[in-house]
């Protein structure tokens, strides 16, 4: 690692568990957005990295949905949170549980709205539980559909089939984002150290009905973003 890769990680770990903490004196869903957008922005802002929303007329301004977005880089979680934080969405994001864990990102993730995925588990009716209570509670869900970072050069991971189960279950219309920029490419340039900003675009999509049985959410998001 360079110095600067070195001196962004010790910045990063400690904004990250600072806002951990934050996260848990937080009581209400509002609380926790202000404060998940307020890191997003801290952190991408100290990397010189900006986020341009285009189609922004499709973000709807409340309600309960199935936030989908492909999946390429650690920031994308902080992406998402900056393409929408002009509305009132609070998602809970699905989070495997490696990243309960982890030094890095434990006590944030914990703290900060997230349903434990434990791929181990011998049964899953306790994570689907834990969805259908923050759905009750008036929340949305936010998953990377293709259940881990695309590290390919392909625009887009196979998606796994949790993301239809999850919309089925909880009757949520899914609202579909696509980070157009490479953020991984992004993020690895910026930690090289350079002074100039760095732009990621990202594209709002039309609402996907939870009960369209025309073609799966994988077809349908390739087909509004012109993805092969």
């Amino acid at each position: 690692m360079t110095f600067n890769q070195i001196k962004m990680a010790l910045y990063a770990t400690y904004l990250t568990n600072y806002y951990g903490f934050k996260l848990k004196k937080a009581h209400t869903s509002q609380e926790k957005k202000e404060l998940r957008i307020n890191y997003s922005f801290t952190l991408l802002n100290k990397l010189n990295i900006s986020i341009h929303v285009t189609n922004k007329e499709k973000l709807p301004s409340d309600g309960k949905y199935l936030l989908v977005s492909n999946h390429r880089s650690v920031i994308d979680p902080l992406i998402v949170e900056l393409a929408t934080k002009n509305t009132n969405l609070f998602g809970h994001w699905i989070s495997k549980k490696e990243l309960y864990n982890s030094f890095f990102f434990g006590v944030f993730v914990r703290n900060g709205g997230a349903i434990l995925l434990d791929r181990e588990a011998k049964q899953m009716s306790g994570f689907f539980s834990d969805i259908k209570e923050c759905v009750n509670n008036g929340d949305s869900i936010y998953i990377f559909p293709e259940g881990t970072r695309n590290k390919t050069q392909n625009d887009l991971g196979e998606f796994k089939e949790g993301s239809k189960i999850i919309a089925i279950k909880n009757r949520l219309p899914i609202l579909p984002i696509f980070i157009r920029t490479n953020s991984n490419d992004t993020l690895m340039d910026s930690l090289k150290g350079e002074s100039k900003e760095r732009i990621i675009e990202v594209e709002i999509g039309d609402i996907i009905g939870y009960k369209d049985k025309s073609c799966s959410i994988e077809d349908a998001y390739k087909k509004q973003f012109n993805l092969n």
